[in-house]
């Protein structure tokens, strides 16, 4: 009994040590745990407390916590109390973000004073490609829909490509190339927008300058592949205006074969360049249309269009809704691979397309009036079928051996050896003017008959001429009908009709 109870006591000493233990522990990791995060802060890992630290740290806090104004208040400080401390740079960096997060017209124009004021006075640091990032992203924020103000759309697009050419080696380059693409979707997709408006109201010259601006500026753009179709349907609709004109024939001719070569090589470049785009069948079933070989891609540029492809999205009922709700565009097309442009070409203006045009009618004119004359074509025989081009002349009848084989005789015009060369109306006939055999030659006419015998009295008297006039006869007035009103006789005269 003795050893059971201290069998027992033993046990019960030994929980109570364990649940003392695991009470010790937990408040020892209570103690040890922070009152806040310096997850934000660049500079975490460095463990100390100098004062410009102090001020730091609480500075990320505040910035963490949303409250800007205090957190500039600490950065100021630091930067005008230790002007030699370490977190100088970071600091001054830092003042740019609390007005990027703040927001707004003046808040976001203060941080990109601030950002640019850290560019200047420490252009070699890392941070500095940091520094001309948020720059670009202070615009891209503010970028408006195509259809609307693209001014802050250019200036991103400046400042990112800056931003890729002055630091070339940052880490931050893919994310900046990625942001360019979309900011050139959103630049192409507003001027092919004007280029297709002016394409549906004939106005092609404006179209093309327009279009042609896009292709050759972002040819990552999701819908190059239709700028590209819709300049050779516009210059297919110049050529149709030519083929209705009133031009020379040959002037006309020239004119419409320029035009569509132009459209024949944009069409080319929509298969060879973007052979994997929506687009393709049609470029192709145009070049059927205007009996043209199709071109064939090489193995490269189906490579490189497929994987342009793969990378764009397609818009989702979620993005269509959120575009309608959000001031800013919708780049979910963009493409994610390839280079995009940093450099513009020279845009294509409208004049330019007109002179061009102006030149081409100039060419035409010139070849039509130095043209060789025409070779004279050989016409057809006279019995032979007509052709669309060669002439032909009137069918001849010719006659079967031994008679014209239709019971008829064929008399031809007197004096027809002697006729007129150049008489309008020459003798038909065949030459053969010999004898017609019997058994063809037509029946005998039957022999008039003459009622009135020569000698007789009839024929004198109906020969005889009159001697004298003779009376016409009376005429019966009652019989005949007249417009005269005739008098009333008896009875007749009471009625008034």
């Amino acid at each position: 009994m003795k050893q059971f109870s201290n069998r027992v006591m033993a046990g019960a000493l030994a929980v109570l040590m364990v649940t003392g233990a695991q009470a010790f522990a937990k408040d020892k990791k209570h103690k040890q745990k922070k009152t806040y995060d310096l997850s934000a802060n660049p500079l975490a890992n460095v463990q100390s407390k100098q004062p410009d630290k102090e001020l730091f740290d609480k500075a990320m806090i505040a910035i963490k916590k949303g409250r800007y104004d205090v957190a500039r208040l600490e950065l100021q400080t630091l930067l005008n109390t230790y002007p030699d401390s370490e977190y100088k740079m970071r600091a001054k960096l830092a003042v740019g973000d609390t007005w990027f997060k703040e927001g707004g017209s003046a808040a976001l124009t203060q941080a990109e004073a601030e950002y640019k004021d850290f560019e200047t006075f420490f252009p070699q640091a890392p941070e500095a490609a940091e520094a001309q990032m948020k720059v670009g992203d202070i615009y891209y924020s503010e970028m408006e829909k195509p259809d609307r103000d693209y001014t802050n759309a250019l200036q991103a697009e400046k400042e990112y490509r800056e931003m890729i050419n002055m630091y070339p080696d940052s880490t931050l380059i893919p994310r900046a190339k990625q942001r360019l693409r979309d900011v050139q979707e959103v630049l192409a997709e507003r001027e092919t927008q004007i280029g297709l408006y002016y394409s549906s109201r004939e106005n092609y010259s404006a179209s093309i300058a327009r279009l042609q601006t896009v292709v050759d500026t972002y040819p990552l753009y999701s819908k190059a592949d239709l700028a590209l179709l819709t300049i050779g349907d516009a210059y297919e609709g110049e050529a149709r205006l030519w083929q209705i004109s009133p031009a020379p024939g040959a002037v006309k001719e020239r004119m419409v074969a320029l035009y569509r070569d132009k459209a024949a090589a944009a069409y080319d470049k929509v298969i060879m360049r973007y052979p994997m785009a929506p687009h393709v069948e049609d470029a192709r079933d145009r070049l059927v249309a205007m009996n043209l070989p199709i071109p064939e891609p090489t193995q490269a540029a189906v490579a490189e269009s497929e994987a342009e492809v793969a990378s764009q999205q397609k818009i989702q009922f979620t993005d269509t809704l959120w575009g309608i709700v959000k001031h800013g565009p919708t780049v979910v097309q963009a493409a994610h691979v390839g280079e995009p442009t940093l450099t513009d070409p020279t845009r294509t203006l409208a004049p330019e397309i007109n002179k061009q045009n102006q030149a081409m009618l100039k060419e035409a004119l010139v070849a039509g009036n130095t043209a060789a004359p025409a070779t004279a074509l050989t016409p057809t025989a006279a019995n032979e079928p007509p052709r669309s081009d060669r002439p032909s002349v009137a069918p001849v009848e010719v006659a079967p051996e031994g008679g014209t084989g239709v019971g008829v005789s064929i008399v031809s015009a007197p004096n027809s050896s002697a006729a007129d060369p150049n008489a309008l109306v020459k003798p038909v006939g065949p030459s053969n003017t010999a004898a017609i055999p019997a058994a063809q030659a037509p029946a005998p006419a039957p022999e008039q008959l003459n009622e009135i015998r020569p000698g007789t009295t009839q024929q004198s008297a109906a020969t005889a001429e009159p001697t004298g006039k003779k009376k016409a006869p009376k005429a019966d007035l009652d019989k005949e009908s007249s417009s005269k009103k005739k008098k009333k006789k008896g009875l007749g005269r009471l009625n008034p009709f």
